[in-house]
């Protein structure tokens, strides 16, 4: 990204990656709890942004304590005015602490928002399910907190409720499963139930054409909801407008397709128009080109080698962890997040807006795994 177009900024419990476009400022803004801090502290922050730059929240997802969530929510109004989009909510393991109403009951925030654009809200059945916008090149549909109506049934038969509704979700904004080109699927008891969630998911994807077909980015890791749904879900669709525009699946250089070990998900995805590069990547963890976990029991080398893997996407397709608009790491320990600050610091990498979270990954063994998203805006651009 050009010194022109590269707009980064970070600033106490907030880092903001701006991507300023032909007609569209998009806003990635990941907000984290500073000591002792209330939330209306951290949820002011996020407002002023938004209203200093008139932008319009498209995805935001909460990272913290069940327990927390309504009186955040009630906080939000005053803070952000009307919550008109999806808020999706996830517990992780160190979720488990202080619930007196400070900003340390959230691990964090991240927030995508967008102005110069309308936006508008996607309902279904009277639910907020997503916000769509398009930026010229693309519509864009943005979906969030997909849960099961029926938390009393088995939870392979919640995540087929999920997934139904986001394909209901889909087509109330005039899209379909082809269109997706990043889900986010986040399992109450992952290890206990991920073997029934991947037959769920590969049937699904069977009956929409989309299985031999473009699989989608995806996360799929353990996360707790407020609702009790065995599953929480998230989707991002890109449906181009114009041929410059195009979503691609990126293969990853220094692994095998996650198909051959029975999960269905592309490592990255690309999403092309004259005026912005994005590389959404997969959750990732220390996988060897064969399908192997690699490393057990050292931390510090599978941040390494994930962290290498993911590098080797970005490069792929020009692009560099200086590019990151936001990103997820999940450790399975939270000291263990130590190796992962350590190996941001050898690299000199002051701002990677991330949120950590204490989770269990796809496999007992695996202590770490990330996701981000990186973009550049070609020089020369906005036009």
């Amino acid at each position: 990204m050009s010194p022109e177009t590269r707009h980064q900024q970070k600033l106490p419990g907030l880092e903001v990656a701006l991507l300023e476009r032909r007609k569209i400022r998009e806003f990635h803004l990941t907000v984290s709890p500073l000591p002792g801090e209330e939330l209306r502290g951290m949820l002011g922050r996020l407002g002023e942004t938004l209203r200093e730059n008139g932008a319009a929240v498209v995805r935001h997802s909460v990272f913290g304590a069940g327990a927390a969530r309504g009186r955040t929510m009630k906080a939000m109004e005053p803070a952000l005015g009307p919550v008109d989009w999806p808020v999706s909510w996830i517990e992780g393991d160190e979720a488990r602490r202080s619930n007196n109403g400070s900003a340390d009951a959230l691990a964090g925030m991240q927030v995508m928002a967008v102005s110069g654009v309308p936006v508008e809200t996607v309902r279904l059945g009277g639910r907020v399910v997503g916000r769509m916008f398009s930026d010229g090149w693309a519509r864009n549909f943005l979906a969030g907190d997909l849960t099961a109506a029926d938390t009393s049934a088995p939870p392979p038969e919640q995540a087929r409720q999920v997934f139904d509704l986001l394909a209901a979700a889909l087509g109330q904004a005039g899209m379909s499963m082809r269109d997706v080109a990043r889900t986010w699927l986040y399992l109450d008891d992952l290890l206990s139930w991920y073997k029934p969630f991947n037959e769920v998911r590969a049937l699904f994807f069977r009956e929409q054409g989309i299985l031999r077909g473009r699989l989608p980015a995806s996360t799929g890791i353990h996360g707790r909801n407020p609702s009790g749904s065995a599953i929480l879900a998230g989707a991002w669709a890109v449906q181009p407008l114009d041929p410059a525009a195009a979503v691609r699946e990126v293969p990853s250089p220094l692994q095998c397709p996650a198909p051959k070990y029975g999960s269905c998900f592309s490592r990255a995805m690309e999403i092309a128009a004259p005026d912005l590069r994005r590389v959404l990547v997969s959750g990732t963890a220390s996988i060897a080109p064969d399908g192997r976990s690699e490393r057990p029991g050292d931390p510090r080398g599978q941040v390494d080698l994930t962290m290498e893997v993911v590098g080797a996407i970005l490069q792929s397709r020009g692009l560099g962890f200086e590019d990151v608009t936001r990103a997820i790491a999940y450790f399975k320990r939270m000291p263990d997040a130590a190796a992962f600050r350590a190996w941001l610091a050898d690299r000199g990498l002051d701002f990677f807006p991330t949120v950590s979270i204490q989770t269990d990954v796809c496999r007992d063994e695996l202590l770490f795994e990330i996701e981000l998203d990186a973009a550049v805006v070609p020089e020369g651009r906005p036009a």
